[in-house]
This record gives C-alpha cells, sequence and structure tokens, in this order.
C-alpha cells in the first residue's frame, strides 16, 4: 500500500523544485500525494477499497477537502476496514452525522456500508477493478490535465460493473478519478515528474 500522507515533511520530493500536474496546488498535503500516491499502481485490496470510498466521498467536493478529512475519516470508517463497514446501518449513520471532523453526508455514509459488502461479495474485487484496463497501467501522455476525458471507457465499464454488483457512489466520473488515482490509468502530464517515473 503507498505510503499514508499524514506527515508532508517526509515525502521525497517535498519542498523540491519540480516539475507537477497543475492540479497539484502547493498545499504540503497535496504535494505529498501527487509525489507518492497518485497514479502509482495499486493492487493492495484494503487501498483500493478506501480509495473507492473515498472518492465517493469526493463528490461534489474537491480532492483537497478529502486530504485534509481522510484521517479522520479513516478512523470514523473503522480504517476502512470492508468486513467493519460491512456490519454498519442507520444507527451507525446517525452517530457519524454528529462527527465534525468528517464529511457529513447520510448517503455518501451508508454508500461506504453498502460498498463494504458489495465489495466483500467480490470473489475478487482486485480482479474485477483491473479487468477493465486488462490488469496493466494504461500509460497516456497528456499535455495538460484537460487532454483526460471527464469519464473514458475504462471508467464506463467500471461504473457499469460495480452497478451490477450492487455498488453505489460509482458513476463515470468518480470511476475515472478512481482509475486515475489507483494507478490504472497513468495520468500524470508529460511535464511532471512523475510521468518520467512512472511511464517507466
Amino acid at each position: 500500500m503507498p505510503a499514508r500522507i499524514s506527515d508532508p515533511a517526509s515525502a521525497p520530493h517535498a519542498g523540491a523544485d519540480l516539475a507537477r500536474c497543475n492540479w497539484c496546488s502547493g498545499d504540503p498535503l497535496y504535494v505529498r500525494y501527487h509525489d507518492t500516491e497518485w497514479g502509482v499502481p495499486s493492487r493492495d485490496p484494503r487501498h483500493l477499497f478506501e480509495m473507492l470510498i473515498l472518492e465517493g466521498f469526493q463528490a461534489g467536493l474537491s480532492w483537497l477537502t478529502i486530504l485534509r478529512r481522510r484521517e479522520a475519516l479513516r478512523t470514523a470508517l473503522m480504517g476502512f476496514d470492508p468486513e467493519a463497514l460491512a456490519g454498519t446501518g442507520e444507527a451507525w449513520v446517525q452517530d457519524r452525522m454528529q462527527d465534525a471532523s468528517i464529511i457529513r453526508n447520510r448517503l455518501k455514509l451508508r454508500a461506504a456500508g453498502t460498498n463494504a459488502r458489495a465489495w466483500l461479495a467480490l470473489p475478487d474485487p482486485v480482479g474485477l477493478v483491473w479487468s477493465v484496463v486488462g490488469g496493466r497501467p494504461i500509460i497516456h501522455h497528456y499535455a495538460a490535465p484537460g487532454d483526460a476525458p471527464v469519464a473514458g471507457p475504462e471508467a464506463e465499464a467500471l461504473s457499469r460493473l460495480l452497478k451490477r454488483h450492487g455498488f453505489t457512489f460509482v458513476g463515470p466520473t468518480i470511476c475515472q478519478s478512481y482509475l486515475q488515482a489507483i494507478g490504472c490509468l497513468m495520468d500524470h502530464t508529460t511535464d511532471c515528474h512523475r510521468h518520467r517515473e512512472l511511464a517507466g
């Protein structure tokens, strides 16, 4: 699993004068996430599940908001343990709605439990996620973030698959961001130092 981002100062590139994707602001949390996690191929089931839940929570919000609440969400959502989340219900949702440190959205909290149950029902969740890219990262060579589609064919396919298996908050746009985040789609722009490191 990629390194956690709770200590931005420990990032290998933190503070370095390096070219980055232009969506990456100067916020240390964002820089660490960009430099150590985003676009790195992951096959760790816990990490893949965590990112799926976080991408759902991001709907309508900025990713930096998610990063700033990630540790609080990790605590509130029992370490993103799908087995623990699968046992949650309305009482748990109502309790989480009192926690000001997280994103208090009833539908998204319910989705965490729903998606945990759907995840556990899959015989091979990692294989299912990676199946939409043929099991290997697709390396793109975009000059600017806007060159990437909002929802490409792989995201469309993953969205259909996940919905078929009972997942929620998994529309094509969410799935596009998810596939980029977990490295199925390597979409660092060509001027970014991470493109050179991950495309090779």
